[in-house]
């Protein structure tokens, strides 16, 4: 065993050291007292509630799971590689939302007391625990089983139960904190904004802590476990290959088969200090405006991943054709999140609001066109570095361009978790009473946060498009590895059926998590009008809301309403694969891949510029708050929600799983 094997493991360890370190920080600003105390305990212990139920009936779903893999011939070291991938992803998620209902409180008071560069610095310091705990887990769990099983060709394809673990956990993570925030979100805003006409969190709506909640459990511990998964997926997809690698290939990139396994988790390691030295750009820069200090930290430490990778790969002896691969990878990263970030703050979003002078539907055609023409440049930006990283280096050209996307996955992870802790820092000033100015402040971070956010979701639909596709690159070539004549022809009635087959599932999850916030969303309406209704003085504030009970109602059609799409994802590739064989499930996995993109960049833009729309009008544009504009956006806003933050964010994971678990079941299927 050589030393530079346990380097992953090294700065994984390290990168959790740094985690911890930014914890403390964190803790050492006041928490707060009596009301605003309260408040932050009621959110802290609702998430922490929802995720103990949540993760236990993901550890029955992973223990059915577990018990399959054992009883077929893929062995007991996929077993427990599919073990390591599930806990590390749960791991991760968990601390992150921990941490960020932490940082949510903190960054209030500091609005409060010490002004906007403490706010930002608490609220980043937040999200960036997450960051740096997903791409920490991922090195620590990758690099721990790549030292027992990965340095062989032979015995590589253990590591892509890994994956699968991971992805299983990030499906559920996603769609149940995603139909638990936007269930409560929705009956909180619908209820309390348009039918009682109070204002965004206040304390007498028994939605609002559930709303708050929703936040830590679906934009945090949710992202993360979406966006740990497409980070794992890409250095496995690439070890993958590379293991399969034809010796003509390997010549022309002059490297060994050893070097391009390895590489990926060399390329993850070194881009985990480069989003810590990101980190600290932000936080030196936070006495400057918050949107200066993000974008300085985020470009930064792209730009010196780029330049770091460079020298790696030039010291290892490898061509740079794979270089250049990795370097179109990052740019195109870039190029989308900058796309994403013009559809959801820019000219668009005046569009969208301004329709809303002629009512909720011209908002809903504005909002749906923008959507679906954002499609465009990012879809040719994926296009381009799938065509550029394969001439430069084959298959693994678009592999390491994945990596080279999501190397710096702690400094992007962190400004998009920065978000969530922003809205919730705003959230509990409103509650608490804080006054105007501190929720000037919080405001001000929050609408960053969206940006970032949404900058976040296209980053991530990206990754993940390109991730999926390496997947699916190395389950073609595990499968020829076995059976020289395999191909995929579209004029293969297998191939087309297959492909058909996979466009449906895109829909058929949308339509699931759609219809689940809906439901959840009516039982929250009923039982905030109920309280309305039959609590005396609620309104009036001289009475307390039920806030409890929202919390469970959210919970429960959460819980209840997540397991089917997890089930289809899991088994569909296992039926088709099984049934129809290899070539179909090659069909299906191109097929969802296709319509995975689309649909989520569609919702997750759409959802966007509708939010951003109706911040624009509560600023005191075109009516501001209480005007018909405003009512019309708002409902712009309450579709969106879901489009955004539940059905869109699943189609990433969507993609992944089935594309994961082809994988993982390739050497059954021949």
């Amino acid at each position: 065993m050589s030393l530079s094997a346990l380097f992953p493991m090294f700065l994984g360890v390290f990168g959790l050291g740094g985690a911890f370190y930014l914890y403390k920080e964190v803790k050492k600003y006041p928490g707060g007292e009596d009301k605003i105390a309260r408040i932050a305990e009621q959110i802290h212990l609702g998430a922490m509630v929802f995720m103990r139920r949540e993760y236990k009936i993901l550890g029955i779903f992973c223990a059915v799971v577990l018990f399959l893999i054992l009883i077929s011939d893929l062995g007991w070291k996929t077993a427990l590689s599919f073990l390591i991938g599930a806990f590390t992803s749960a791991l991760a998620g968990y601390i992150g939302m921990y941490t960020a209902t932490q940082a949510n409180v903190r960054t209030a008071v500091a609005a409060s007391t010490e002004g906007v560069s403490s706010a930002l610095t608490v609220a980043f310091f937040g999200g960036s625990i997450m960051g740096l705990t997903v791409a920490s887990m991922g090195l620590l769990g990758l690099g721990f089983l790549y030292l027992i099983f990965g340095g062989n060709p032979e015995t590589a394809h253990v590591i892509h139960g890994f994956g699968m673990g991971a992805s299983s956990v990030a499906l559920f993570s996603r769609v149940g904190g995603g139909i638990f925030t936007k269930s409560a979100d929705v009956g909180a805003d619908l209820v309390g904004k348009i039918e009682a006409g109070i204002p965004e969190d206040d304390p007498r709506n028994p939605g609002v802590i559930a709303d708050n909640v929703g936040d830590n459990v679906g934009d945090v511990a949710g992202m993360g476990s979406d966006i740990f998964e497409s980070y794992c997926g890409s250095i496995i997809a690439t070890i993958a290959l590379a293991s399969t690698m034809a010796a003509t290939t390997l010549t022309q990139l002059n490297a060994s088969q050893d070097q391009l396994m390895f590489l990926p988790l060399v390329l993850a390691s070194f881009g985990l200090i480069c989003s810590m030295i990101g980190i600290f750009i932000v936080k030196q820069s936070a006495n400057k405006s918050p949107e200066v200090a993000l974008r300085a930290g985020t470009i930064g430490s792209s730009v010196l991943f780029i330049f770091i990778a460079l020298l790696l790969i030039a010291v290892m002896g490898i061509s740079l054709k794979v270089w250049g691969s990795v370097l179109v990878g990052a740019v195109g990263g870039i190029i989308i999140g900058l796309v994403t970030e013009y559809y959801t703050s820019g000219a668009p979003v005046l569009k969208v609001a301004k329709a809303g002078e002629t009512g909720p539907a011209t908002v809903m055609i504005a909002g749906l066109s923008v959507g679906m023409q954002s499609v465009v440049i990012p879809v040719l930006t994926i296009c381009g570095i799938i065509l550029i990283s394969s001439n430069l280096s084959g298959l693994y050209g678009v592999a390491i361009s994945a990596v080279g996307m999501l190397a710096t996955v702690g400094i992007t992870m962190a400004i998009d978790a920065y978000g969530p802790v922003a809205d919730n820092a705003g959230g509990i000033a409103e509650m608490g009473g804080m006054g105007k100015e501190t929720r000037e402040i919080t405001d001000s971070l929050d609408e960053l946060g969206n940006t970032t956010a949404a900058i976040g979701k296209g980053f991530a639909i990206g990754a993940a498009a390109l991730a999926a596709l390496a997947i699916i690159s190395a389950f073609i070539e595990t499968i020829s590895h076995h059976q020289q004549d395999f191909s995929l022809q579209i004029n293969d009635p297998l191939v087309l059926a297959g492909m058909f087959l996979g466009g449906i599932f895109p829909f058929l999850i949308s339509a699931i998590t759609m219809n689940a916030v809906g439901e959840a969303a009516f039982d929250m309406i009923k039982e905030i009008r109920r309280q309305f209704r039959d609590i005396p003085g609620l309104l009036e504030g001289t009475a307390e809301p039920d806030t409890e009970r929202c919390v469970d109602i959210a919970t429960t059609a959460a819980l209840k309403r997540m397991v089917l799409p997890g089930i289809l994802a899991v088994f569909s590739p296992v039926v088709v694969g099984f049934l129809l064989g290899p070539e179909a499930l090659g069909g299906m996995l191109g097929g969802a891949l296709i319509c995975c993109v689309l649909l989520a960049l569609t919702m997750a833009n759409a959802g966007g510029v509708w939010d951003n729309a109706k911040k624009h009008v509560e600023k005191g544009n075109l009516g501001g708050k209480g005007s018909e504009t405003h009512k019309a956006v708002v409902v712009g806003d309450t579709v969106g929600d879901p489009f955004k933050d539940t059905s869109g964010p699943a189609m990433n994971i969507l993609i992944n799983v089935m594309a994961i678990v082809s994988l993982v079941i390739a050497p059954l299927l021949v």
